[in-house]
């Protein structure tokens, strides 16, 4: 079975390279697609869609924003299992922070000079989210548009979904990001910050093998 992967927000699939993905599942990335102005975020979901073939079965697994993104795609084109990685499964579960966002709608309101992740400011704010003590986290970011990212931090705020029975939820017990008190994931990784894929890859891989074995 193909199972098709979509990384976090602005990151390519370094930080999901450590994970060993169970002997059984063909691999397939999806690369981010940079949104054009204004465009709906349905129809984004749409152009990510665009590579999964439909024509066998296929399961599907989203890292963050990826997450989000691969709950979308399940609803054009259902998968036999949805797997996210610090995520979110509903926008019940949102964080106080990201609620605030949604309300005031702030994310639209940011210029795109804000979204420089060349800027002190931008990495201390994404390094302090993200995991505070891991210097190396702009190694895994590489989509650097700003548009992409004003863009993809406005429909995080804004999405709404009720839950998938199919989806399974695993989060870190430290993530900032998407803390696990707003949810009730399938599986716990102890210590895991926002980027447990990558520092935790171990247990991640072996929950994942748990998942496909079933």
């Amino acid at each position: 079975m193909k199972l098709y992967v979509i990384s976090g927000l602005a990151a390519d699939f370094t930080v999901l390279e450590r994970i060993k993905f169970p002997e059984n599942l063909e691999v397939v990335f999806i690369d981010w697609l940079i949104p054009t102005k204004k465009e709906a975020f349905s129809h984004y979901v749409e152009r990510m869609a665009e590579k999964i073939d439909v024509s066998e079965p296929f399961s599907l697994l989203g890292y963050s924003f990826g997450g989000i993104i691969v709950q979308e795609i399940d609803k054009i084109k259902p998968a036999e299992k949805i797997v996210i990685l610090g995520s979110i499964k509903s926008d019940k579960e949102k964080s106080r922070f990201i609620k605030l966002g949604e309300v005031t709608k702030i994310p639209r309101y940011m210029p795109e000079s804000m979204f420089n992740l060349k800027s002190i400011i931008m990495y201390s704010v994404a390094r302090k989210l993200v995991d505070p003590r891991n210097p190396k986290l702009m190694q895994y970011v590489k989509v650097t548009d700003q548009y992409y990212l004003k863009w993809s931090l406005e429909q995080v705020s804004a999405w709404k979904s009720g839950v998938n029975p199919k989806v399974i939820q695993v989060l870190g017990t430290k993530d900032i990001v998407f803390p696990v008190k707003y949810s009730k994931p399938d599986y716990i990784v102890e210590g895991g910050t926002h980027l447990f894929p990558a520092t935790k890859a171990k247990e991640v891989s072996r929950i994942l093998e748990e998942i496909f074995s079933k």
